[in-house]
């Protein structure tokens, strides 16, 4: 029931069973053992709506499922244990999972994320206790620390010395803020596991609020996520109630409340320092640095801002030890990483590996290849302020620092996977636009730099290159990176400088040549029809949108380029491929 799931018909699933079962003839002792259990994504988007069927122990996952299928299932499978072998999971199901490691997303799946009971039973609020009752707030910076956990929103900034930095601020008031803005195109992992695992986040605000010294949080989270807001709300009120959140937490006299800020979606609010002006009621701008948020943060106040996923991470932390999570990952990059991975691989979804694993083993291990056997070309990681690493350098390692010095990020998780059919220079022109539009508009560099990039991106994709442009694209880039004042503005030509490195000979075609080689941009396509092949069937004729096509029935047809708008609308509907593009 995460919203991949539920888009897929998750709630006529869920509905089917609760109804079917109860109408079935199941004896009374299996009756009452019999109950419908709803989860957060399981992360194989690709096969939802995925359902897990546990008896006596053993686990049987259905992908695919409609509601039209839960009869057969109780039918054979739970009334007369005949698995339906059919509609089981295959071997691409268990190589999606088989290099995984979990750890921020080993409960969702597995505990209901609108039960504060499911997530105790699951060993939740174990690692609130041993804190609160057995451990200093020096110890658990200690922990973090030797951890190495870096911050999973993008930066990478160790957790531990964020933390142990605010801790020895002298101030009477501190808070710590949940990070929830995620705004990155194809992004998906923080919604995951809010919705999934709320308590874990909950959590781990909780540890982190009682290290630094602070007795109020927030969670800034982006209203775009109304099933997020849904069930972290319930969540809080749920930890409230029992004790968790509130006045002397587990009888130990530490303090500590968490308000929800419901965000407008605006990308530079992930920034750490528009984010807190966006909570204190003023319009979502950062401001200069230093002083740093640990300092100075929240009207005035130290402040701990962390992530989604890094917040999540800390329960298991504590309860693990240290040794145990930094035995993943590299010497330098600890721990393990959640991805959306989406694009045109075959098996799309949330995946978390251990930092360090290649980028052959995820796209073709884990996903499964690429779609229609095509060729991979690239992959773009961190989101727009990420960069597009090619096919060539698939066995890089997946971690900060190689990542970094390919010109590309890992930030908060994104990646998506491009084919033959991408165009390069299009897709720098599609992350800028973003870009463009989500600046603030404070800094000039951002504010004017960003819209002179997309004016020429937009002028070589229509065919109006000029000799020059590309220097001109690199040399601004530059001056932007190193003058705007936040990390959008620093970080937003990293498309436009990894495509120029790895795929500069795409943007001299659509200069010199005026051809787009992959096909996409719509002003360099020419289209022409093979009379040859063509079988006068009139479809191409129906669909133009300009009359530029004529010819009779049965006979070939012919199209009139000055009369083509370049819609490809008539190569899409023909059956016999004698509608050509170049």
């Amino acid at each position: 029931m995460g919203p991949g799931g539920i888009a897929s018909g998750g709630g006529e699933v869920l509905s089917a069973f609760e109804t079917l079962l109860k109408q079935s003839n199941l004896s009374a002792e299996i009756k009452d053992r019999c109950s419908t259990h709803k989860v957060g994504c399981l992360g194989m988007c690709s096969m939802d709506v995925l359902v897990d069927l546990f008896i006596d122990g053993k686990k049987t996952t259905y992908q695919k499922v409609n509601a039209g299928m839960v009869q057969r299932i109780i039918d054979e499978h739970i009334i007369q244990g005949a698995p339906i072998a059919e509609w089981i999971t295959d071997e691409e199901y268990d190589n999606f999972y088989s290099k995984q490691i979990k750890v921020v997303l080993s409960d969702c799946g597995v505990v209901d994320p609108e039960s504060l009971a499911s997530y105790v039973a699951n060993g939740g609020y174990k690692a609130t206790d041993k804190v609160l009752k057995t451990m200093s707030p020096v110890e658990v910076t200690d922990v973090m620390t030797k951890s190495g956990l870096r911050g999973r929103g993008g930066a990478g900034f160790p957790t531990g010395l964020k933390w142990e930095t605010c801790r020895k601020v002298p101030s009477s008031q501190k808070y710590i803020i949940c990070n929830a803005d995620e705004g990155d195109p194809g992004a998906f992992m923080d919604r995951a596991v809010l919705e999934g695992n709320p308590h874990a986040v909950i959590e781990g605000m909780l540890i982190g609020a009682y290290a630094i010294g602070a007795d109020k949080g927030y969670v800034y989270v982006r209203a775009e996520y109304p099933l997020a807001v849904e069930r972290l709300s319930q969540a809080i009120k749920e930890a409230t109630a029992k004790g968790f959140l509130g006045k002397n937490i587990m009888n130990t006299g530490f303090n500590f409340s968490i308000k929800l800020k419901l965000g407008a979606g605006a990308f530079v609010c992930g920034e750490e320092t528009a984010l807190i002006a966006s909570i204190e009621g003023q319009r979502g701008m950062p401001r200069p640095k230093p002083p740093f948020p640990v300092f100075s943060g929240l009207w005035g106040k130290p402040t701990v801002i962390n992530n989604v996923e890094t917040l999540a991470n800390i329960a298991y932390i504590i309860t693990k030890g240290a040794e145990w999570y930094a035995s993943y990952g590299t010497e330098k990059s600890k721990g393990t990483k959640v991805f959306a991975l989406t694009g045109k691989v075959k098996n799309t979804g949330l995946i978390e590996v251990p930092m360090g694993i290649t980028l052959r083993e995820i796209i073709y291990d884990i996903g499964g290849g690429i779609e229609g056997g095509k060729a991979l070309k690239a992959v773009q990681t961190g989101g727009p302020s990420g960069g597009c690493i090619p096919a060539s350098m698939l066995d890089i390692n997946v971690d900060y620092e190689s990542l970094a010095k390919v010109g590309s990020i890992v930030g908060s998780g994104g990646m998506i996977v491009l084919d033959e059919d991408n165009c390069m220079v299009n897709i720098a022109k599609y992350f800028l636009a973003f870009t463009q539009l989500e600046s603030c508009g404070k800094c000039v560099p951002c504010r004017i730099g960003t819209k002179r990039l997309l004016e020429i991106l937009e002028r070589i994709t229509k065919g109006l290159g000029r000799e020059g442009d590309i220097e001109l694209l690199e040399r601004l880039s530059k001056d932007i990176k190193s003058a705007s004042l936040c990390g959008l503005g620093q970080t937003a030509p990293n498309p436009v400088l990894s495509t120029l490195n790895y795929f500069r000979d795409e943007y001299e075609a659509h200069i010199r040549d005026k051809k787009c080689p992959a096909k996409v941009c719509k002003d360099l396509l020419t289209y022409s029809i093979l009379e040859a092949v063509c079988t006068g069937c009139g479809a191409c004729k129906r669909a133009c949108p300009s009359a530029a096509i004529s010819g009779d029935k049965k006979k070939p047809h012919k199209l009139n380029a000055d009369l083509c708008v370049r819609c490809g609308a008539c190569f899409d509907v023909c059956k016999f491929k004698s509608v050509t593009k170049e």
